[in-house]
């Protein structure tokens, strides 16, 4: 058993190593102990890098996209796509990855492109991170903003697990989250946590509330 769930934490937690994209159930509010709590006793063991895992990233928010996840950590560049919703379940492929500097021809065919906004004049043939981030800031239409995440990580039916704190520049609140290649396995282990009627807010979606861009709230 052991052995089973170092493969499939393995698998599921690095970007590409799982056999098809995974379907996603998360959302964002002010708490979700009940769940939480039901989620860390269904748990089966798992190895300890995954007990609190911290890490610093900006995602780049833009005001006319919904489908592409864009966030930069260490200094390299992830983009996500949303490919399909199947039962609420939303399943998001990986579009680019990249670091800086970076190729103008990356930015305007690639970035750019996946913001859904015009592309500022790229007079360079490659940018570094923070003139990057002054094209970002000087933009009208994306805005930077800054995301600290603490989550603890459980597997509770084969279905990767997580509950976590995350600040939205400086804003504290509670995500929680279950991520499968499938979709019966989710709904099953939603049932069970007691998550049944919760919204499913994505990064995108709970970071526009948050700053503003969406007169939305949270889930609670």
């Amino acid at each position: 058993m052991e052995i089973k769930l170092r493969q499939i934490m393995s698998k599921e937690t690095k970007m590409g190593e799982a056999s098809k994209p995974r379907f996603e159930f998360r959302s964002f509010g002010q708490n979700f102990e009940a769940a939480g709590k039901r989620m860390s006793r269904l748990s089966m063991p798992v190895p300890e890098k995954f007990w609190a895992r911290h890490s610093d990233e900006i995602y780049i928010m833009s005001r006319t996209n919904d489908v592409n996840n864009t966030k930069i950590r260490d200094g390299k560049m992830d983009i996500k796509t949303l490919v399909q919703t199947v039962d609420g379940l939303e399943q998001w492929n990986p579009l680019m990855k990249g670091e800086f500097p970076m190729l103008s021809e990356i930015l305007k065919n690639e970035v750019f492109t996946a913001f859904h906004v015009s592309t500022p004049d790229l007079l360079k043939e490659q940018y570094s991170y923070d003139e990057f981030m002054s094209m970002i800031t000087e933009h009208a239409d994306l805005q930077a903003v800054r995301v600290h995440k603490l989550r603890s990580g459980y597997l509770v039916n084969d279905v990767i697990c997580e509950t976590g704190i995350v600040f939205i520049n400086g804003a504290k609140v509670e995500t929680i989250n279950l991520e499968s290649t499938d979709v019966q396995l989710i709904k099953q282990t939603i049932k069970e946590i007691g998550l049944q009627g919760v919204e499913n807010i994505n990064y995108l979606q709970a970071i526009k509330r948050v700053v503003g861009m969406i007169d939305k709230p949270l889930a609670n």
